[in-house]
């Protein structure tokens, strides 16, 4: 991913320096679990421990060259460490790699990797969802129009519409909670998984100190559909990212201005228009989502690998992984700081909601008739007389709104009085499950109206 996406804390996971340390640490505990074992001297593991950790702890620009000189040389990136470790640790670093294979080094660091990133983008998103809870509960009385293909559909809150995000950003915590687990296993059985050269017991101590569990069945790697999982997961962050910022660019839209990012002093909208104040952040995030989606298909097609294992998934895995995860991670901040600073308009949400004359409650209206004693057919037939009269006479100043022409139709006069006519088109009604709602969500109904 390049720089401008890119956070120091979620780089630092797939830096090649923190690779080499974590390959480093899964061949010293294979060390000191063969010693444990006597498979090994003692004194070999304690020395592969302390001179290699002297070496990994500083790993540098002249480290990192030298490493890659002699992958240039040997084309093997693991034989390539391990020549440059023996440099350091000396003698002793024949025991190092005993009865392993490159996988057993390249899944269980990978598996590391993955857990770590996991970590920072489930406290991203708990940010995403702190700024989502203190946003609806701040607007849970906010009335705006909802809309369903684009048009006014029924009066809502508008912190009943951040409800929905949360609960979905709510979910997505779990799936990312579940993929961690998917993905936190260590493989270290050896060529084709056998055990053939390794003592299972080697595994199970790598596993162990590094928090992971024991893969059941490696085939000398670790099976691909954990790690799809991990990229389906991802995905699906990514899309309740773009869902949230598709929300943000329809509400800043000049014609519908109910909520726009918070616009900079000294923030410069378009090189040729002054005026502009576009919704820039929202704009990036769909973007974002784009990419990060779309490292699902490649992370999909790496499940179905040849026999016991190829590499197809190797050049895949190196691009899409650190990829995927610093995309997400930059866009979850993004996002949490978007929310928080969002700009909320809510007289323009009270103008939208009433710009179409009051034919937003006409389903309300349609049941107050029903109520009354007419056919739902009947009812439907003259509510929507009215509310089409009145969308077709909106530009007409002298044309009647919604109520008036109900009032004025014997057919309705003669079914409900006036004040059931006002009731069925007071938009507080729609806010009368919103503790129940608040509750089911956030665990707690939030703030109440004043009395």
């Amino acid at each position: 991913m390049v720089p401008r996406y890119t956070r120091p804390e979620m780089a630092a996971i797939w830096s090649a320096a923190n690779r080499y340390r974590l390959w480093f640490e899964i061949e010293a505990l294979a060390a000191e679990a063969m010693a444990s074992l006597g498979q090994i001297p003692r004194s070999a593991a304690v020395t592969i421990r302390e001179r290699g950790e002297t070496a990994v702890a500083v790993i540098g620009p002249a480290d990192l060259a030298r490493i890659e000189a002699i992958e240039a040389e040997t084309r093997h990136d693991v034989i390539a460490f391990l020549t440059w470790l023996a440099e350091g640790v000396g003698p002793a670093s024949r025991f190092v790699h005993l009865g392993m294979t490159s996988s057993d080094v390249l899944d269980t660091s990978l598996a590391l990797q993955m857990v770590q990133a996991t970590d920072l983008l489930l406290a991203d998103l708990d940010a995403v969802l702190g700024a989502l809870k203190r946003r609806a509960f701040e607007h849970k009385f906010t009335l705006t129009i909802g809309r369903s293909h684009g048009i006014h559909a029924e009066p809502l809150s508008f912190g009943l519409k951040l409800a929905g995000h949360y609960a979905e950003f709510a979910r997505n915590r779990e799936r990312m909670k579940a993929a961690r687990a998917e993905v936190a296993v260590a493989a270290v059985s050896g060529a084709v998984g056998t055990y053939a050269h390794l003592d299972p017991r080697v595994e199970a101590h790598i596993a162990t100190r590094l928090g992971l569990a024991v893969e059941s069945h490696s085939t000398q790697v670790i099976p691909r559909d954990r790690h799809a999982a991990w990229f389906c997961a991802l995905a699906l962050t990514a899309s309740a990212i773009e869902r949230l910022a598709t929300e943000v660019r329809h509400l800043q839209r000049s014609e519908v201005r109910e909520a726009e990012e918070f616009f900079a002093p000294g923030q410069k909208g378009s090189s040729a228009m002054p005026h502009k104040r576009n919704p820039v952040l929202s704009e990036n995030l769909t973007g974002l989502a784009r990419l990060v989606r779309a490292t699902v298909t490649p992370a999909l097609e790496n499940v179905a690998l040849w026999h016991e294992r190829d590499i197809s998934h190797s050049s895949v895995e190196r691009v899409i992984a650190p990829d995927a995860a610093v995309a997400l991670d930059f866009a979850l901040d993004r996002l949490a700081s978007m929310v928080e600073r969002l700009v909320v308009h809510p007289e323009r949400m009270a103008a939208n909601l009433a710009a179409l004359g009051g034919v937003v409650h006409s389903g309300e209206v349609l049941l107050a008739l029903a109520r009354a004693g007419l056919s739902r057919e009947d009812a439907y037939r003259i509510v929507q007389r009215h509310a089409m009269a009145t969308w077709e006479g909106l530009d007409r100043p002298e044309s009647q709104d919604f109520r008036n022409r109900l009032l004025a139709d014997p057919e309705v006069a003669g079914r409900i009085p006036p004040d059931a006519i006002d009731r069925a088109m007071d938009p507080t009604a729609h806010l009368a499950a919103l503790d129940l709602i608040f509750t089911r969500v956030f665990g707690e109904a939030g703030p109440s109206l004043d009395p």
